[in-house]
């Protein structure tokens, strides 16, 4: 009457060995088929380990593929330099179509924050392959990256047209391949628009804020840059200049011809100025 049923007796043996209390009990008193379930148990368990590793391992290399093209993608050391791409359209307060490659601002600006708030980060890059966007974004983002009181640098590959000028030109020293162009155009409106003279107005301001910015942050000067931008004649379908990678140092537009090599050399350059002028401020203070 007091034995029990070999299940039940099953059942309990099991949550005696779960918590770790089998140690105690000797090994002579369980029947052999239980030995067998629990060994087969543990059977399945470790033959299940490696199918799951297999699996998040093929679920990445898909990822990989599906998102870089590869399946073995070069791993970077830990850097002191952040690299800040924008790539595509500039995208502000109105979203684009899914279609359209974009670089979103509200994506950017915590990231400027972050380089400027990380003690590890010590330098900025900007690779810059754009065909402009929205201005008042591109203007926000230019404004934070010339804000930084970290070194940074620019590269201008492909291109850096419209509002990429300002960003091009916020930082401390600026780049461009001797293949990449700069397309300098007056402002446009895109939607509805109406036709009075407070509309110009504001059309011409904000056109003053784009020339004053790319003017006071590089060596062009006012009136060569207002020549570039309502020239004629030069683009097909639009008012302004497309700019060639020499055409754009020879104007003072952009500091210097090169690329990712001549870029890195010149920012751990600044970098080491700014750590000399940082030791030279304590040692006064």
């Amino acid at each position: 009457m007091n034995e029990k049923p070999p299940l039940i007796g099953f059942f309990n043996q099991m949550n005696f060995l779960r918590y770790g209390m089998f140690k105690s009990a000797s090994a002579h008193t369980m029947p052999n088929d239980w030995k067998g379930a629990i060994s087969l148990t543990n059977h399945h368990q470790n033959e299940s380990q490696p199918n799951k590793d297999n699996n998040q391992q093929q679920s990445s290399l898909v990822q990989k593929i599906q998102e870089l093209g590869q399946t073995n993608v070069a791993q970077s050391p830990d850097s002191n330099i952040h690299v800040l791409p924008v790539i595509g359209q500039i995208e502000g307060h109105i979203q684009l179509p899914p279609k359209n490659k974009t670089t979103k601002y509200e994506h950017l600006i915590p990231q400027i924050i972050a380089v400027e708030q990380n003690p590890k980060v010590e330098g900025l890059i900007v690779l810059l392959n754009t065909v402009g966007g929205d201005v008042e974004a591109g203007l926000a983002i230019a404004e934070m990256i010339s804000s930084l009181s970290k070194p940074t640098v620019s590269i201008v590959l492909g291109g850096g047209h419209s509002i990429g000028v300002p960003i091009a030109v916020a930082t401390d020293y600026s780049f461009i391949a001797e293949t990449a162009t700069m397309t300098i155009h007056p402002i446009r409106l895109t939607g509805l628009v109406i036709g009075v003279p407070q509309t110009f107005e504001y059309l011409d301001k904000m056109q003053e804020r784009v020339i004053s910015f790319v003017t006071r942050h590089s060596s062009i000067k006012p009136e060569k840059f207002k020549e570039l931008m309502f020239a004629t004649g030069n683009l097909t379908r639009d008012i302004g200049t497309n700019v060639v990678g020499e055409d754009a140092v020879k104007y003072g537009l952009i500091n210097e011809i090169g690329g990712v090599h001549q870029a890195m050399k010149k920012l751990n350059e600044l970098i080491a100025q700014n750590k000399g002028d940082q030791d030279e401020e304590q040692v006064i203070q």
